[in-house]
């Protein structure tokens, strides 16, 4: 293993099934396979990484997530092109997934950085950037 490579990272949510749907998908288009899953969990892996999505105990769901709060602000990963993000940006329309910044789109990082930048269930912001040209 290379020293400093993140190695996972584990999200609560609120609704289990609905983020498994969403980031299901999205992980799977961007090269991740199933990894572990269990009643209050489950994980997709690429490479030596992977990421976990744990359901949150009722009693902590009191207060939803907001990326402004001390923590997470957003998570971004690598698109393979241009054509790959606006691939991915009609399919997020197509499942209705609130697009971000759709005014600056897919500008909105600025004029050399194209992205698509939306929220998944729980109002994580999630961030798809192509390769520099």
């Amino acid at each position: 293993m290379s020293k400093g490579l993140l190695h996972h990272i584990e999200i609560y949510v609120s609704d289990l099934q609905r983020t498994v749907d969403f980031w299901g998908w999205f992980l799977g288009e961007l090269g991740y396979t199933p990894f572990q899953k269990w009643d209050s969990g489950q994980s997709w892996k690429l490479g030596d990484t992977y990421m976990v999505f744990v359901q949150a105990e009722d009693r902590f769901l009191d207060v939803p997530y907001h990326r402004r709060r001390v923590g997470l602000n957003h998570l971004a990963f690598h698109a393979s092109s241009r054509q790959h993000v606006d691939e991915m940006t009609a399919t997020l329309r197509e499942k209705g997934m609130n697009i971000l910044y759709p005014e600056k789109h897919p500008f909105a990082g600025g004029e050399q950085y194209y992205a698509v930048f939306f929220e998944d269930p729980d109002r994580i912001k999630v961030e798809l950037v192509a390769p520099a040209e």
